[in-house]
């Protein structure tokens, strides 16, 4: 058996293992060491010679509006907690900000309505959004084919984890519903990053927790925040249509592929993750 090293256009130097079959008779130890070492490439346990491993597709999902279908009830949450402060808002203005980190969200409208974003207002529109929401939570189910998916991805032996923008006192239920235990599935809240979408810290954080690099990752979300987030963490973002976005909206913000909701990506799986 002989080796050598070649250098590639990268800069990358690989080495090459041959063995000469046509031998009249290969020496059977080293015929063994070929034999192992192909085994040992072939699993991936030797990168640095340069073998190429296909990786299982990790997934990084948004819960609200892909997940679960619980937009609308979260526009209403929020509509019901800015009227008890006296702030008049548009039900539609109100959508165009869901899927944003709470905090930028109140910061944000408050500024187009010209009010006061003082601490002690923003925490109590936090609370009264949450109130409302939760008495709003009994008509909120996972959207269709979620749960499908779901068992889909694990019964692939394909990672997956989830990352919101809310906090684990609105999330607790949804995940629940999905079956999703938070001890056995990495779930990212908004509490548990500094900043929450559109920047990229709660999928940079799911990715870190699967174990995952980023940029291998898709990242499944329904509004333009979570394409946006994409983009800055360098991963690929798959939208979805269920929390109320337009498909060209989504492909604007960086989606290279938009399904109208979990069960339409299950039917098109093979066009997102990589065959193992």
């Amino acid at each position: 058996m002989s080796a050598d090293s070649v250098r590639g256009q990268d800069g990358r130097t690989t080495r090459r293992f041959a063995l000469d079959l046509n031998m009249p008779s290969p020496p059977q130890a080293e015929f063994a060491t070929y034999l192992g070492l192909c085994a040992q490439l072939y699993s991936g346990a030797l990168p640095e010679y340069g073998f190429m491993v296909r990786n299982k597709t990790p997934f990084l999902f948004d819960l609200d509006g892909t997940l679960i279908d619980s937009v609308y009830q979260h526009v209403l949450a929020w509509q019901s907690s800015l009227d008890a402060e006296g702030i008049p808002l548009s039900v539609w203005r109100i959508h165009r900000k869901i899927g944003m980190s709470g905090g930028l969200f109140a910061n944000i409208l408050l500024r187009e309505t010209g009010f006061d974003n003082t601490p002690e207002r923003l925490e109590r529109l936090r609370i009264r959004h949450a109130e409302a929401y939760k008495g709003l939570s009994a008509s909120v189910y996972p959207l269709p084919g979620a749960r499908e998916l779901l068992a889909y991805l694990t019964a692939q032996g394909m990672p997956w984890a989830i990352a919101t923008s809310g906090r684990m006192e609105t999330a607790g239920h949804h995940l629940a519903a999905l079956g999703v235990d938070p001890n056995k599935v990495p779930v990212v809240t908004r509490d548990q990053v500094k900043y929450a979408k559109p920047d990229p810290d709660l999928f940079l954080t799911a990715a870190e927790r699967l174990g995952v690099d980023i940029r291998e990752s898709l990242v499944l979300g329904d509004s333009i925040w979570d394409m946006i987030a994409a983009q800055r963490a360098r991963a690929l973002g798959v939208g979805l249509l269920s929390g109320g976005y337009g498909e060209d909206e989504l492909a604007r913000a960086g989606a290279f592929r938009v399904y109208a909701d979990p069960a339409d990506l299950l039917d098109h799986i093979d066009e997102v993750a990589a065959r193992s």
